[in-house]
C-alpha cells in the first residue's frame, strides 16, 4: 500500500514539476481518485488535458474530478470496474476522447452525449446490451464508437445498420 501511494505521490508531482499536461496514474491500484489530488494539483489543473487512470480498480469517479479538470481533452479510464459516471461529466466542454473499455457498464453512459467536443468513445469489453444510434447521430463531433465484446441485443446490432456520420466498431 505505501508503495502505491509513493508511486502515485511521484507522479504527481513530475507532472507539477514539469508543467505537464498529461497525468498518468495508470496502474496505481487506485479504488477512487485521491481527494488529495485536488489540492496538489490546483495551481496547475487548467493546464491539465490528458489523464489516464488505466487499468486500476477504480469503481466511481467523484463528481469533482469533471468539475476540477475543466480543460480535459482525452480520459483514459479502460480496465477499471466503472458501472456508470457522475452527471458532471456533461461540464467537461472540451473532451474529444474517452476510453471506457474493460468496465463494468450494463448500460450506455447517455451523459456523454451532452458533451458536443467528443469525438471518440470506447465502451470495448463491457455489459451494454443497446446503444441509442439516433441520439448518438445527433452528437455534432462523433466520429467513432467502438462497442466491440459487448452483448448488444439484435435490434440494436441492425439499428447499427441505419445511415450515421460516425464509424461502429462492433465485431
Amino acid at each position: 500500500m505505501a508503495e502505491a501511494v509513493a508511486n502515485v505521490a511521484r507522479k504527481v508531482n513530475a507532472t507539477v514539476e514539469e508543467g505537464s499536461d498529461t497525468l498518468d496514474l495508470s496502474q496505481c491500484k487506485l479504488i477512487s481518485f485521491p481527494d488529495g489530488i485536488f489540492k496538489v494539483l490546483k495551481g496547475v489543473s487548467e493546464n491539465i488535458r490528458i489523464i489516464t487512470l488505466a487499468d486500476n480498480e477504480m469503481k466511481a469517479i467523484s463528481s469533482s474530478f469533471f468539475s476540477f479538470f475543466t480543460q480535459l481533452r482525452e480520459l483514459d479510464l479502460q480496465g477499471n470496474v466503472l458501472t456508470k459516471l457522475p452527471d458532471s461529466v456533461e461540464e467537461v466542454k472540451h473532451l474529444t476522447s474517452i476510453n471506457l473499455a474493460n468496465n463494468n457498464f450494463s448500460i450506455f453512459p447517455d451523459k456523454l452525449i451532452k458533451i458536443a467536443t467528443l469525438e471518440r468513445i470506447n465502451l470495448e469489453g463491457n455489459h451494454i446490451t443497446e446503444i441509442p444510434v439516433e441520439k448518438l447521430s445527433a452528437m455534432p463531433a462523433l466520429k467513432w464508437l467502438n462497442v466491440k465484446s459487448n452483448p448488444l441485443y439484435t435490434e440494436t446490432q441492425c439499428a447499427q445498420k441505419c445511415p450515421v456520420k460516425f464509424e461502429i466498431v462492433e465485431s
